[in-house]
């Protein structure tokens, strides 16, 4: 993670704190392989994107990224109606690791649950898992709208990786299957435990539904070894909410450990 990030996404420092706003820079996420001196094809829509709502044309550079290549400085060689032709020149940024959190949620209303994947991608997520719990209201999605929502949340906090969208299990079955070696913290409301703060190593967090986890649930979340209880604080929070904030919870930093300079 590169000084001035926090889970893949910029934070303020004391070297930009003060510094004036920069114009808003375009960047576009690619499966492609990038590569210098390479010429690349983007469809139309995303061709319109570039002329049409963004108003930029031949010359005008922009980014494109992956997690395996890295950001690459392109140049708009051609745009039209039916497409765009860019060639790339230069590396930005290098691949780097961005290893997150996972983040599990129980399954909640459309607008909502895009709004935690829209969130949690830029709080750094790796992988993006849901629920579907005694008290979850819903028990499919649309990935591909979900996964164009992680794109494109993805590309305006400057994070290179897409965290992976699994599809919807039964709570009993996640936790047959987790991995042990990643500890899973289940925000549990109206509980005296700890709370949630900078954790160490692999992690995920749980949150549950509208209305919480049902007590069975509550029993079955106890019995398993790798799951710790932990709290967000005070007062109980919408279930949306509640995935946002622990996860800001779960991979801030002590105070202390922010640079000065």
């Amino acid at each position: 993670m590169r000084a001035g990030f926090v889970a893949g996404c910029p934070v303020m420092t004391a070297s930009n704190r003060f510094s004036s706003a920069r114009a808003p820079s375009i960047r576009l996420h690619m499966d492609h392989a990038l590569r210098g001196g390479e010429h690349l094809t983007l469809d139309t829509a995303r061709a319109h994107y570039l002329g049409t709502v963004m108003r930029r044309g031949v010359g005008d550079a922009l980014s494109l990224f992956n997690a395996t290549d890295g950001e690459w400085r392109a140049v708009i060689e051609r745009i039209d109606r039916k497409g765009a032709t860019l060639s790339l020149t230069e590396q930005i940024r290098s691949p780097v690791p961005e290893e997150g959190p996972w983040l599990v949620f129980a399954l909640l209303k459309r607008t909502n649950t895009e709004l935690v994947v829209q969130k949690a991608t830029e709080l750094g997520v790796s992988r993006l898992i849901p629920v579907m719990t005694t008290r979850t209201n819903a028990e499919r999605i649309n990935a591909a709208r979900l996964e164009a929502i992680a794109v494109e949340a993805a590309e305006q906090c400057e994070r290179l990786s897409i965290p992976v969208l699994q599809a919807p299990q039964p709570l009993p079955a996640l936790l047959r299957d987790w991995p042990e070696d990643r500890r899973l913290y289940a925000a549990i409301e109206r509980s005296d435990v700890a709370h949630a703060r900078g954790v160490a190593g692999p992690s995920a967090l749980l949150t549950g539904p509208e209305g919480g986890f049902a007590e069975q649930e509550l029993v079955m979340l106890r019995s398993h070894a790798h799951v710790i209880p932990v709290s967000l604080g005070r007062t109980v929070l919408r279930a949306e909410t509640a995935a946002i904030a622990g996860l800001a919870l779960l991979t801030a930093p002590p105070v202390s450990d922010m640079p000065l300079e």
